[in-house]
């Protein structure tokens, strides 16, 4: 463990020369990239440097405590080194937590689908709902949302949506969403006051770069056609809408949301990208994906993952048993708790796998 400790302090000091260097700043995505490092970096370095100051002080405690000449300052010594110990044992803890390897798609931006499940018009409402939670949580860390395609029903809900969310952290902390989400509420159009139990279905999946996946033109099959919807504006009137179809796959893309059809047929293609990625990744990693189902769950989105119960504001967790009863503040995106507590115990689950990075 000191040894990797050792090394990654190596790496921090030569980060910081490296962001020192007027020439890396003119290199924004670099530059980006080695300010993520050095946040990440600095924690364990300031961990370290406690873990080697509370070893420091355990020697000189023992030192005293062997020292005959002064009952007094032995006793205080031995009351030292006791919380010395204690301190130690945390540290040791919370740096095992910190070397545990993070995954290289942590720090990507995320495309989100969210797709009315059972329920009907209230499984759209609600669908409709989750988009808002996630919405506000995206404000309270500084992402920004773009919206990438939308399907809605006459009552203003969600058939379904497409986004995508960039910023710090974005996948590791979305990441934990994709599955079936349950709600159980009393719907908006239910006369007789009786709760209802309805369904969605919410897909995170990290946005890749072009130069991360490689598509070949002959593999995609691209018809252009008039947008279909509501009305409005190009509505029926050009042939703005793309459908991409990735030929090996047989899996389809459709973008109507943009009046331009270069701007629809790009947001196609990093929704493509993405759902690729995550297919191929799905064959690819078998035992990445196992290693996922002991900590909180495959993501598969078929997974039941939790209950939003409004009667009784409680929002539970089924990955992890932990519920609270704050849903109303859950559904204004205070959900950092819930998202701490799941990221939380999938550290605790490779720590005791023994993926622990030294």
């Amino acid at each position: 463990m000191i040894d990797r400790l050792e090394t990654l302090g190596a790496r921090f000091r030569e980060v910081e020369l490296a962001l020192a260097d007027p020439g890396v700043a003119r290199d924004q995505a670099r530059f980006r990239d080695l300010m993520r490092e050095r946040s990440r970096l600095s924690v364990i370095n300031e961990t370290y440097g406690s873990y080697r100051s509370v070893l420091s002080g355990i020697e000189e405690s023992r030192v005293l405590v062997r020292d005959e000449s002064d009952v007094a300052m032995r006793d205080l010594a031995r009351e030292e080194l006791r919380e010395l110990e204690t301190r130690r044992e945390l540290l040791e803890t919370r740096i095992r937590e910190l070397l545990v390897p993070r995954d290289p798609l942590a720090d990507k931006p995320a495309i989100v689908e969210i797709r009315a499940g059972t329920g009907g018009e209230e499984a759209a409402l609600f669908a409709s709902d989750l988009f808002r939670m996630y919405s506000r949580y995206a404000d309270r860390r500084s992402w920004k949302v773009e919206i990438m395609e939308v399907s809605q029903t006459e009552l203003g809900g969600f058939r379904e949506i497409i986004f995508s969310m960039t910023g710090d952290a974005v996948f590791e902390r979305m990441r934990w969403e994709s599955g079936v989400h349950r709600v159980q509420r009393v719907p908006a159009t239910e006369a007789s006051g009786r709760t209802h139990t309805s369904a969605v279905t919410v897909a995170v999946l990290p946005e890749m770069e072009e130069t991360e996946l490689d598509i070949r033109d002959q593999d995609l099959r691209i018809d252009v056609m008039r947008a279909g919807g509501p009305g409005g504006q190009s509505v029926n009137t050009t042939d703005s809408a793309v459908r991409i179809t990735h030929i090996p796959s047989g899996l389809v893309v459709h973008c109507q949301d943009e009046k331009s059809q270069i701007k629809n047929k790009a947001k196609a293609m990093r929704i493509l990208r993405a759902r690729i990625f995550e297919l191929e990744d799905g064959k690819r990693q078998a035992e990445r994906a196992a290693e996922r189902k002991t900590m909180v769950g495959s993501g598969d989105r078929s997974e039941r993952i939790r209950t939003y119960n409004f009667p009784q504001n409680r929002l539970t967790d089924h990955r992890i048993d932990l519920t609270l009863y704050k849903l109303e503040l859950c559904m204004e995106g205070d959900i950092d708790e819930l998202v701490d507590a799941l990221a939380l115990h999938a550290r605790e689950a490779l720590l005791k796998s023994g993926e622990n990075g030294f």
